[in-house]
């Protein structure tokens, strides 16, 4: 689910940037493929590249850790 979520937001932010995903992935330094995947909520994307995108889109990457 996080990661639909993520991916959701990675996609609606690019499209107000009119940034293609070819131009987004070369501008962060990740493959297409990547990029293709995670606006898809598949795949398990890393902190780096989160932070690489987050960068990009001019986002801010916030984390938070749940106690069980």
């Amino acid at each position: 689910m996080l990661v639909e979520q993520l991916g959701e937001t990675i996609r609606k932010r690019r499209k107000e940037l009119r940034i293609t995903q070819p131009h987004l992935a070369e501008l962060a330094g990740i493959s297409t493929n990547t990029l293709y995947k995670l606006e898809r909520g598949q795949g398990n994307p890393s902190l780096a590249v989160l932070h690489k995108l987050a960068e990009v889109l001019g986002m801010e990457l916030i984390m938070e850790v749940k106690k069980n």
